[in-house]
């Protein structure tokens, strides 16, 4: 057994106090400080994750001055500022991204107003809408021909026609082997199938 061993200091009654180390911190960074440096304070824009160590009373000097901004012109605060809302990422405009292109994408002002809520459809509209829903129509139907993009009172031809565009733009031969639009394939896929066993085709 080592007689130097931490151990053998715990179970002796008096330890001997040479023997023990005092291990003491770093000292503050502050010019002309010999304190111990019990807090961290950053060194400013650009070395975000870099800090001087600082005893409490330097500390507190060190955040009354600081300032994160300084040498920015105002524009540049303002920018920042702005950029700083979405975690400094880059957005786009709505209806700009992937899914808002082409005809089968669906925007907020090309829904039906069912209820009139909005004052955007007119009565005759409504009319057609209810002539048209006068057959009994499944869910399964109504989600089928909304992945279609069609309306419920489609024909078995615009169902074909559509299914042959919605086939060869998701296709990845047609996209130079690109596969992200393949689960949207074999969704149009299944909603033709099913449309067809209804009888659509």
């Amino acid at each position: 057994m080592k007689f130097d061993s931490p151990i053998f200091d715990r179970i002796r009654v008096k330890p001997s106090k040479d023997r023990r180390r005092k291990t003491s911190g770093p000292t503050c960074e502050w010019v002309g400080c010999t304190e111990a440096a019990t807090h961290r304070a950053p060194k400013g824009r650009g070395r975000e994750k870099e800090y001087w160590r600082y005893c409490l009373n330097h500390v507190r000097e060190f955040n009354q001055s600081y300032n994160y901004f300084v040498g920015m012109s105002d524009d540049a605060v303002m920018a920042y500022q702005k950029d700083a809302l979405t975690g400094h990422r880059p957005t786009w405009k709505m209806g700009t991204g992937k899914g808002a292109r082409g005809p089968d994408a669906h925007t907020f002002a090309q829904q039906t107003d069912a209820f009139g809520l909005f004052g955007e459809d007119t009565k005759s509209e409504r009319e057609q809408q209810k002539r048209a829903e006068t057959r009994v129509i499944r869910n399964a139907e109504r989600k089928a021909l909304d992945t279609l993009g069609l309306d419920i009172d489609a024909t078995a031809v615009e169902v074909k026609t559509r299914f042959k565009e919605l086939v060869k733009r998701h296709h990845p031969d047609s996209n130079g082997g690109d596969r992200s639009t393949e689960d949207k394939l074999v969704e149009i896929i299944q909603s033709y199938n099913y449309l067809k066993s209804v009888g659509f085709s």
